[in-house]
């Protein structure tokens, strides 16, 4: 049975999404990266109104997710599905409805490419307070999107983070500059190894990375 494509593979339609504004591209972005850390459901869902969506070891992740869609308005059913024998783990799936899944693309793929333009461009000279306060947010959803759903790689010397995700390891990088830290990146077997330094750059990074509410209700 061949299985559908994840959400956000590739191929991508040649035409550039149209812009989001501000306050939705925030909620977008970190929503896109999160999907980015994680692999496509184990499990298809047999309820054919529902697509599949995606998959967290981490019910702070899953809960993460699910806020940033509500503010982007799209419904999602939570799934927790418990296994292992020894040790127990619990996977928690999010599933969007079939109707909604062309505005969630839509959303999450414009949110991923306006915010990735965002800040490996830079600020241009002359940008605004509010851009640049755009920016380190947005650096700020990349890194708490990665701390949350990414694997953590913590040692005493660093705070590091695996991703499969090239793309995202190149924006982690980026967004650990805008956040006043240097980051090294390894490539590893299957992977690549996003880390910060223990000490100032640890703090800097988990205090600009803490969970806080997604933007009010207007």
């Amino acid at each position: 049975m061949t299985r559908e494509p994840a959400l956000l593979d590739r191929p991508r339609s040649s035409a550039p999404p149209p812009p989001l504004d501000w306050l939705t591209l925030g909620d977008a972005f970190e929503a896109a990266c999160l999907l980015r850390c994680t692999p496509p459901p184990t499990t298809a869902r047999p309820n054919p109104a529902h697509t599949p969506g995606v998959e967290f070891n981490r019910e702070d992740a899953a809960q993460r997710m699910r806020q940033l869609l509500a503010r982007l308005d799209i419904p999602v059913t939570h799934e927790v599905a418990v296994g292992g024998l020894r040790r127990r783990y619990e996977l928690h799936r999010l599933w969007v409805p079939q109707e909604q899944q062309d505005t969630y693309v839509r959303l999450l793929e414009a949110g991923w490419w306006q915010g990735r333009r965002a800040l490996l461009g830079g600020p241009p000279p002359g940008t605004s307070p509010a851009r640049r306060q755009l920016v380190t947010r947005l650096a700020a959803a990349a890194w708490r999107s990665a701390l949350l759903a990414a694997g953590r790689h913590v040692r005493r010397h660093i705070l590091g983070v695996r991703l499969t995700d090239r793309e995202l390891a190149a924006v982690l990088i980026r967004s650990a500059a805008v956040l006043d830290v240097p980051a090294r990146l390894r490539a590893g077997t299957g992977c690549f190894l996003v880390s910060v330094a223990d000490g100032p750059d640890r703090a800097r990074i988990l205090s600009n990375a803490a969970l806080e509410p997604a933007r009010p209700a207007c």
